[in-house]
């Protein structure tokens, strides 16, 4: 597992952090086709998000994606393998900076088995903000550990990928009702 700390030299300590899920896709499995629809729609509301939190000083930006299970593969495989897949268009206006936190999973939820919340507890992170995909897969479950965890929760709705749009649809009021999680835009989400 890697993992980049999220502290830059001479940064104030933030309180949220917008966490970037399963975004560096190559795009070839099986639900690839109705993935990439969802995503098509969600690549520039996600990049001016990140825009915008790179300009913050309250704000971290965190990558934590699936590692297709390679144990051995580190930030620069995942690209490179995201970047020659199916769909590079999508992937590179929303690539990690070299200073953001990154980290690999290896299941659905952005915490399980990651340093994850250590990182978030170090910074004092007291909102987390989920963008990526998939929204009734990973960001679910990335939402429920974080509400557990007592974070305050946001979910950017045109930041986030479904495969079917009526579960992604289900997912996101679940999140709202069952996890207290503040439902977004991108353009009202700071």
């Amino acid at each position: 597992m890697v993992a980049v700390a999220l502290t830059g030299q001479g940064r104030s300590v933030s309180t949220s952090a917008l966490i970037v899920i399963d975004m560096l896709n190559p795009f070839e499995h099986a639900d690839a086709d109705a993935l990439i629809e969802s995503v098509e729609e969600v690549v520039d509301p996600l990049r001016s998000l990140l825009d915008e939190a790179r300009r913050r000083d309250d704000v971290r930006v965190l990558y934590v994606n699936d590692n297709y299970g390679d144990f051995s593969a580190d930030r620069k495989d995942l690209v490179d393998r995201a970047r020659k897949g199916r769909r590079p268009d999508l992937v590179e206006p929303i690539l990690p900076l070299p200073t953001c936190g990154f980290m690999s999973k290896v299941r659905h939820s952005a915490f399980y088995g990651t340093a994850l919340e250590y990182l978030l507890s170090r910074e004092k992170v007291e909102r987390v903000v989920l963008t990526g995909q998939v929204t009734e897969q990973c960001i679910l479950y990335s939402a429920l550990d974080a509400y557990v965890r007592h974070f305050q929760l946001k979910v950017v709705r045109d930041a986030v990928a479904h495969i079917d749009a009526d579960l992604g649809a289900a997912a996101l009021r679940m999140m709202e009702s069952n996890m207290r999680a503040e439902i977004v835009t991108a353009d009202e989400c700071f």
